[in-house]
This record gives structure tokens, C-alpha cells and sequence, in this order.
């Protein structure tokens, strides 16, 4: 009897351990190969963040402040530095008094900004040669477009505008003035003797985004003939359609433009002038050599200047209207297409070979994209975006010192997410219960041998 308890009791040893060893083995297997799931979900989190993240941006920016100024006193213990910043003309009003709070923060600091259309700006550091500090563009995609990867790898989101029709309402200074509205501008602009005007699209994105206002405006107001007789009777522009269709027919949500821009745009200057950037256009409408202007509205309401508030469906102000913007598409003189989007402007600091200070740069950066720069652009009628957004060829090239002020997307995480591969975990307590288990089968076993 004692024989068969015996053999019973090894029997129950024996199954019990092999029970606890396989148990160990699940979790050993868990323990030591982890997916790498959680790190996905947390870039998607962040990407998400771009829109949710709005209301907690404030905070965020206010931090980032603070760090600002922890760097403005480092700046002030170096000798007199020259910031150097190239940026669109649209800017030069609230850039002019970002300059002012920012030399005073930094009285060492000698900030030199050259205004002009953001694809000319660009091109003073990919093409003619300068060095450039910071980069300012009224379309943020023409900075990974004409500067990655070789003279820049990454961009930060911080504002948006919308197009208007600007004009001056004194007496005798803007035709028909008295008459305009946003269900009759492109009426007022057929007009014999009304004389408008916008930038070169081949040089500035206000000039390109102009043009595309006249073509979407015949998809919303059902008029297929706004953009002959606005554009291509006047100019050497031209526009072609994916698929042949007499324009008399019904308009259909399915077609898609392409507009095409010359190097020489050939004005009829007794209807249409064109100038290398939008804010040149400002004083002719104010003298009254200028009837009518394509601005943005920050620019306007900076010069107090009335204006025709454009339909959303026309003037590229909201994502809700993103797919009807992008039917519009611009070839400039260079060969490259524009899509019709979203107004966003993008900043950025070269690369340390193209750039004197980068380090400068960098703060002047922070400063614009923190709590000041927010400031400044609501009060010169400029919506800044709340946080901002910064996205980089991949996410270590998007400075450290920015991360706390901006949501970061990279290129990655506007793709699809890639399949996750298990990857090696440092083992804990699970290897020790692994071994445990696997040492009671084995004892059980051996003493089953024995009998």
C-alpha cells in the first residue's frame, strides 16, 4: 500500500509540476517578447493630438515661454549676434513688431529681415547662396518641397489666413465700391474699367492662390466662365481639364483643373496687375491706382483696408472644404504643382551650413511659435495655430528645445502604420517562475526514475 501511495503521490509531483512548467512557459514567452504596439498607438495619440490637443496647447505655451527667456539670458552673455530672417510678405507687420519684443528681450541681438514672396525666399538660401537663420513661408509645404533634405529637414505649423478681395472704400478710390458683395465681386471685376489685381504665382503663394480663387469660384457660384474672363483673357495663364467636356454643361463635382502659370505672365495692364508680392499691391489700392487687390485678410485688416469676405468654399480658409480645394491644382513657371489647400504657414531654420546662428534661429523660433508670438498674431488679425505643429523628416530632427511647444507629426505618421515585429524585454520575475516550474518537473521526473 505504502508502494502504490508512494507512486501516487510522484505521480501527482510529476503532473503538477509539468502543469506549473508549461504555466511558465506562456509566461515566460510573453515576458520576453513584447510587441511593439504601445509605441505605435502613442506616435497615433500624437498625431491625433494635432486637433485635440488645441486646448491644452495654451499651457504648453506658456512653458515653452518661460524656456525662452531661460535661453534669452544665455544668448545675452555672447557678443552682439545678426538674426537673419527671410520671410513672405504677408508677414512683415506682425514679424516687424516680433522683431521689436524680441531684440528687447535680447538687447545683443540685432534681428535683419528681408520680406518678399515665400518661393523667392526660400530660393535666397537653395538658390542665390545667403545664409539664412530662419525661413518663414505663407505655405508651409514649400519648405520640405524646397528644402528637404538638403538644406533643412523639418517645419512648424504656427498660423493660417484666408483669402479677401481688398479695396478702398473713400469715395472715388475703388470702382463700384459701393456695390460689392460676396455674391457679386466677380461681376463688379468683369466691369469695363474696373482694374484688379494680385502677386506673381510663380513667386508668391498668395499670387498662386489668387488664381485658384477665380477657378473654384465657378464651381461655387455655377458660373463656367468666371476664370475666362477674370484670368485667361487677360493674362498669358491657361487652364486645362482632366477629361474634354463642353464648359456650357452642368458643372461636375468630378472634375479636376490644372492651371498653368508662364515665366512671363503678360498682364493686359488696363484690367489686371501683377507685382512679385501681395503687399506691394497694398499702397496702389490705397492711392487709388488700384481698384481692387487678392490679399490675405490679416494683410488688409492690418491696413485697414474693407474688403469682400470670400465664401469658405473660395477662400481656402477651412478643412471642411478641403476635397473641393484640392480640384484646383497650379503648374508654376518651374514645373511644380501646387494643390489647392488650407491657408498654414510654415517656419524653419536651415541647416548649420546654411545658416550663420542657428542656435538664434532656433530661439527666435520658439519665441514665435510660444505665448508672445501667439499675442502678436491675434492682434494683427492673424489666426496662430494653437499648438502649433512641427513635422521633420523623421522624428529626431525635430529640435528638442521645440517639443514642448509644438505637436509633433512626422512623415511616418502620416502613413500607414507599419506591422509591428515582437522585440526582446529584459526578463523579471517571470524567468525566475520559468525556471521554478521547469526544476519541478524535472525533480518529479527523477524521483519517478528512482522507483
Amino acid at each position: 500500500m505504502e508502494g502504490r501511495r508512494g507512486k501516487l503521490e510522484r505521480r501527482k509531483i510529476f503532473a503538477l509540476g509539468l502543469a506549473i512548467g508549461i504555466l511558465a512557459l506562456c509566461v515566460s514567452v510573453t515576458a520576453f517578447y513584447t510587441a511593439s504596439v504601445p509605441v505605435a498607438a502613442e506616435a497615433d495619440g500624437e498625431a491625433e493630438g494635432v486637433e485635440e490637443g488645441a486646448e491644452g496647447g495654451e499651457g504648453g505655451a506658456e512653458g515653452g515661454e518661460g524656456e525662452v527667456r531661460e535661453g534669452q539670458e544665455e544668448i545675452q552673455t555672447h557678443a552682439p549676434l545678426t538674426l537673419k530672417i527671410f520671410h513672405a510678405g504677408s508677414l512683415a507687420v506682425p514679424l516687424k513688431e516680433a522683431e521689436k519684443e524680441f531684440e528687447a528681450l535680447n538687447p545683443n541681438v540685432d534681428v535683419r529681415r528681408e520680406s518678399m514672396g515665400s518661393i523667392a525666399a526660400i530660393r535666397q538660401v537653395t538658390d542665390v547662396g545667403k545664409q539664412g537663420d530662419v525661413v518663414v513661408s505663407a505655405d508651409y509645404t514649400l519648405i520640405p518641397e524646397m528644402m528637404y533634405p538638403e538644406y533643412a529637414d523639418w517645419v512648424v505649423r504656427f498660423a493660417t489666413n484666408d483669402l479677401v478681395l481688398a479695396y478702398n472704400p473713400e469715395q472715388g478710390k475703388s470702382r463700384f465700391a459701393d456695390e460689392i458683395t460676396a455674391d457679386n465681386w466677380y461681376e463688379i471685376l468683369r466691369r469695363d474699367g474696373v482694374v484688379f489685381g494680385f502677386s506673381n504665382p510663380n513667386l508668391d503663394p498668395c499670387g498662386y492662390r489668387a488664381v485658384m480663387v477665380c477657378q473654384l469660384a465657378e464651381l461655387h457660384y455655377g458660373d463656367a466662365w468666371i476664370f475666362d474672363d477674370l484670368i485667361l483673357n487677360n493674362t498669358a495663364i491657361t487652364v486645362s481639364e482632366e477629361r474634354e467636356e463642353d464648359k456650357k454643361k452642368v458643372l461636375d463635382e468630378e472634375r479636376v483643373f490644372l492651371i498653368r502659370t508662364p515665366e512671363d505672365l503678360q498682364p493686359k495692364t488696363e484690367k489686371v496687375c501683377i507685382r512679385p508680392k501681395s503687399v506691394e499691391l497694398v499702397a496702389l489700392v490705397e492711392a487709388g491706382g488700384l481698384d481692387y487687390a487678392f490679399e490675405y485678410r490679416s494683410v488688409a485688416v492690418q491696413h485697414n483696408l474693407a474688403f469682400v469676405d470670400l465664401p469658405e468654399p473660395v477662400d481656402l480658409s477651412s478643412v471642411e472644404f478641403a476635397d473641393e480645394y484640392k480640384k484646383v491644382r497650379l503648374e508654376t513657371a518651374d514645373g511644380k504643382t501646387k494643390t489647392g489647400k488650407p491657408i498654414v504657414y510654415g517656419i524653419t531654420v536651415p541647416k548649420d551650413a546654411y545658416s550663420e546662428n542657428p542656435e538664434l534661429g532656433l530661439e527666435f523660433v520658439k519665441f514665435l511659435v510660444g505665448e508672445a508670438g501667439q499675442r502678436i498674431f491675434e492682434e494683427q488679425g492673424q489666426p496662430p495655430l494653437v499648438p502649433a505643429v512641427g513635422s521633420a523628416v523623421g522624428s529626431s530632427n525635430l529640435p528638442e528645445e521645440l517639443r514642448d511647444l509644438v505637436v509633433l507629426k512626422t512623415a511616418e505618421q502620416q502613413s500607414a502604420t507599419p506591422p509591428t515585429t515582437p522585440t526582446p524585454a529584459t526578463p523579471g520575475f517571470e524567468a525566475v517562475f520559468a525556471v521554478a516550474g521547469w526544476l519541478a518537473v524535472a525533480e518529479a521526473y527523477l524521483l519517478l526514475r528512482k522507483k
